[in-house]
């Protein structure tokens, strides 16, 4: 046990927290720690490898920026050019009906049956007119899709859908955080790629990303970190911070030491920062906080890419449990083992046990699922023996493969040489019809402590929650702390989502 003292205590060393501590470098600030629980940097940016070589990250994390500051650091911490990134196109398809329809679904509904074309357009069209008739905002995240798209969209695709990414349903959110997360419909054109059966792809601000060649996501965040002074930085399970006081400034570690601190930064979410602290109020703010948590899962498969130019697939339908999968190879060659690499099959796709000896080169290929679950949607997570040497497993594994099997991700017969396993308790901060009230509230509170609330989860913003948004709230908290500069990201959400910010800089 040991006691420290330090100005600026920025926990947490994913984006977020790397952003404010690069800040802090850049500024030459003399007297500031990074502190985090896990082994290495990354938080939800992290990446894990199998121990047959297969690599996941944490979600569907792609690089787009909005940032010119974020483009630098993650320049100067993983180099440039081809040698370092892959430029991909964004090539998204819902599968529907045994169908897979372009991403966004709401713009292309003309791959769609007659009967659902009828039902889709019909909405739009009644949606029209009713919102032009109507003068005040939606006042929740389904409201606004029966504005916007109308009963049909919504009924075959948005609902569902939304159901099964935030485990909320869609009247339980608000309508605020959506910005450029969500497509709009313009109806003439919808019509128009019907009656033209034309497919209207590649929007949103991702339709071009760029991807790491090697270490996935994880391995920006961990170039990032290596740009930082060691004696700045204290990683391991024992610097989980388990208490807060507020009044003497003084963290409290898993390992008994403590911190005293003149400001501090945390991306711990927002709600265990508020029971840390303790107190009424602080309790009644953490419970009007909601999150869902996600189950990454992970396929490591022998044989050629079935799936083409595929990135991101969505799943809006109940005969699989995940709402999103990614063609996780397509991303980066590193992301499967060689071709030459010799695995066994550890089991087949429809729990056949493979044949003995069966151990031979690839090629591979590689599936990551998303599972969401919450209060109520619970998931399985019984634990069950998959065939052959696959082992045990939750619930949730088994049903992924039955349902890429149903959804023809994979044969029955594929092969599965990997297999992987991650459930993350904080996986999306839910944008609920209560969260502004308590954000309103709390951050202010916190920052009348000297403590800076800000993250993917810290400030619990999923408008801003990209990589590139939280680590700008990381750089912006530590210029208010300093400077008193405005936090741009963190206030005005809609400001920055709109253009490419080129005000700060890390060069």
């Amino acid at each position: 046990m040991s006691h420290k003292k330090v100005e600026i205590l920025v926990v947490g060393s994913g984006p977020t927290g790397l952003g404010a501590a690069t800040r802090l470098q850049q500024h030459g600030h003399p007297d500031w720690l990074l502190l985090d629980s896990a082994e290495s940097a990354g938080g939800l940016a992290c990446t894990d490898k199998t121990p047959e070589g297969f690599l996941f990250d944490m979600g569907g994390h792609v690089i787009f920026s909005h940032y010119q500051y974020f483009d630098e650091l993650i320049d100067s911490a993983v180099g440039t050019g081809e040698e370092n990134w892959n430029t991909l196109e964004r090539v998204s398809y819902v599968r529907l009906k045994n169908r897979w329809i372009a991403y966004p679904f709401q713009n292309n509904i003309s791959a769609l049956d007659t009967d659902d074309q009828e039902k889709c357009l019909t909405g739009l069209v009644e949606a029209k007119v009713q919102n032009a008739l109507t003068k005040d905002k939606p006042t929740s995240f389904d409201e606004w899709i029966l504005r916007v798209m109308g009963v049909g969209i919504a009924d075959l695709f948005m609902r569902p859908y939304n159901f099964k990414v935030w485990g909320v349903p869609t009247t339980h959110m608000q309508a605020e955080w959506l910005g450029e997360r969500v497509a709009t419909v313009d109806v003439t054109k919808a019509i128009s790629n019907v009656l033209h059966k034309k497919e209207d792809a590649g929007w949103g601000p991702n339709a071009v990303f760029r991807f790491p060649k090697e270490g996935g996501t994880g391995g920006i965040w961990k170039a990032v970190a290596d740009l930082l002074p060691a004696e700045n930085t204290q990683y391991g399970s024992g610097n989980e911070v388990i208490h807060i006081d507020p009044e003497k400034k003084v963290v409290t570690l898993k390992n008994g030491s403590t911190i005293q601190f003149a400001k501090l930064m945390t991306t711990v979410p927002l709600d265990l920062t508020l029971r840390m602290l303790g107190g009424p109020k602080c309790t009644e703010w953490a419970d009007g906080l909601t999150h869902s948590s996600a189950h990454i899962i992970g396929l490591g498969v022998r044989g050629v890419n079935p799936h083409g130019m595929k990135c991101w697939l969505y799943f809006p339908e109940d005969d699989c449990p995940y709402y999103r999968a990614t063609v996780f190879s397509h991303y980066a060659e590193e992301n499967a083992p060689s071709e030459f690499t010799t695995l066994p099959t550890l089991c087949l796709a429809n729990g056949e046990d493979p044949s003995s000896n069966n151990a031979r080169p690839g090629p591979y290929f590689s599936l990551m699922f998303e599972v969401c679950e919450s209060a109520m949607k619970p998931v399985k997570q019984d634990p069950v023996r998959l065939g052959g040497t696959a082992g045990v497993w939750p619930q949730v594994v088994l049903d992924t493969i039955k349902g890429a099997i149903s959804t023809n991700l994979i044969e029955a017969d594929a092969e599965i040489v990997s297999v992987y396993h991650r459930r993350l308790e904080h996986g999306y901060p839910t944008p609920s019809l209560g969260r502004d009230a308590v954000l309103k509230e709390a951050l202010p509170y916190l920052r009348s402590k000297n403590i800076w609330s800000r993250g993917r989860f810290g400030s619990y913003k999923y408008e801003v929650a990209n990589q590139d948004h939280s680590c700008m709230l990381g750089v912006e908290a530590v210029d208010n702390m300093l400077f008193g500069s405005m936090e741009i990201t963190l206030n005005q959400p809609n400001i920055v989502n709109a253009k490419k910010n080129i005000d700060l800089l890390y060069k």
